[in-house]
């Protein structure tokens, strides 16, 4: 049976703060911070149990190899000759935030019948350029049952492609054909548009999609400039439902009307920027939370616990689930180490529409291998990294030896 099924990133033992994404404010501010690799990752295993007890189905993505030594070859340097922001780039653990691994568009959409997946090239940023080599070993590790999917290599240069986190999609229910929305950037002042409008557009001719179920809409030059570097910091849809900021879309009310062309029973949830202002949802990572249907009916919000501190947007939020709105459950997690370098809930899944029954088992997540994550994570992650230590050689062999060690332990050895 198909379901929804998040897939989030196990976030990294070279998890670090070196401020490498412009036009991430929460990344920016943090820049030379000491990180916790250790509390980071068992704060995401802990966010993946609690999905696991509102009854989702629940998955994850494994860590790159880092520090990625190829890739600094490739510009003429190891670990001890790179500059110190190649360094940090080489060390990256951006990998973490699964929502930027791939465009997932599940069977009901496409043109084939099966679920297509679009590894994301990244290229805009170079600390996550040479992430999608990667990303793709395990996604088609993952989804290796060419029955029911289809895994795509990057779209090519110079169209940038950040994946499901400006994608969005509508439907009636998660086994039932939908309106995907691909959500580009053309402006954004001083920071960097990441997704490009013919990304979108190539991946919806590769996965097959009706023309007249698929949307492209122009993310808010405000909001990009306000550091919405990703249309999920200002929006989120599932099922019926769209929750999103006033500002989150550029020409708003030609936005929505396209939306209920396509959609009619589309339910919009907007938060006005009276109530919240731009700021303060970005502050707070409001919509970068995982908007969830639950099994028992109605939606809930599993979204960061910073939320809970900014007084605007927790007020909003406890009228809006005090109404008659479709969401009715807020559910605050602490995904601060994750938070502080510009992740919230939303940015640490991918989506995935399929039957679990069909995807490589060692990738779903159970008591017993989250048990077997945690085992790891607390014996071989660091609990520590300073900027200084990237050029440690000890910190990129205990680094390497945690990874294969969490490979080993859920027999993932394709992986090495």
């Amino acid at each position: 049976m198909l379901t929804e099924i998040n897939f989030d990133g196990i976030i990294g033992p070279s998890h670090n703060y070196a401020g490498l994404s412009l036009g991430n404010i929460a990344s920016a501010s943090n820049a030379g911070a000491v990180s916790e690799p250790r509390a980071a990752a068992l704060q995401g295993v802990a966010k993946m149990r609690a999905n696991i007890a509102l009854g989702l189905a629940q998955g994850f993505f494994l860590p790159l190899d880092r520090p990625n030594t190829g890739w600094l070859a490739s510009l003429g340097c190891d670990i001890a000759s790179a500059e110190p922001h190649i360094r940090a780039a080489a060390f990256s653990a951006s990998s973490m935030w699964a929502a930027n691994a791939a465009t997932v568009s599940p069977a009901p959409d496409t043109a084939d019948g099966r679920c297509h997946l679009t590894v994301a090239n990244l290229v805009t940023m170079p600390h996550r350029s040479h992430e999608w080599t990667g990303t793709l070993a395990q996604l088609q590790l993952a989804f290796a049952d060419t029955r029911h999917f289809a895994v795509h290599g990057p779209v090519p240069a110079p169209f940038g492609d950040e994946g499901a986190a400006n994608h969005m999609r509508l439907c009636d229910g998660h086994d039932g054909a939908g309106v995907e929305i691909f959500v580009y950037g053309k402006a954004g002042g001083p920071f960097p548009a990441r997704q490009h409008i013919e990304a979108g557009k190539a991946i919806a001719r590769r996965h097959g999609l009706a023309p007249d179920a698929t949307l492209f809409l122009q993310q808010s030059e405000t909001a990009i400039a306000a550091g919405a570097f990703h249309n999920d910091v200002v929006a989120v849809a599932n099922e019926t439902v769209l929750f999103t900021h006033e500002q989150a879309f550029e020409n708003r009310t030609e936005a929505y009307a396209e939306i209920r062309a396509a959609f009619p029973a589309v339910q919009i949830v907007e938060v006005p920027a009276s109530a919240v202002s731009l700021a303060d949802a970005i502050k707070s990572y409001l919509f970068n939370a995982q908007l969830v249907s639950l099994p028992e009916g109605g939606h809930a919000l599993v979204l960061p616990s910073e939320s809970q501190e900014v007084t605007a947007v927790w007020q909003w939020l406890e009228a809006m689930v005090a109404g008659n709105g479709p969401i009715r459950q807020l559910v605050p997690v602490n995904v601060r180490q994750s938070m502080a370098n510009g992740g919230g809930p939303a940015c640490l899944r991918l989506r995935v529409v399929a039957d679990p029954a069909t995807v490589d088992p060692r990738f779903m997540a159970t008591a017993d291998r989250l048990d077997t994550v945690e085992r790891i994570i607390a014996s071989h992650w660091p609990e520590r990294i300073a900027p200084a230590d990237l050029a440690d050689p000890a910190l990129a062999e205990t680094v390497r030896a945690a990874r294969a060690a969490l490979i080993d332990a859920l027999d993932l050895g394709e992986l090495g």
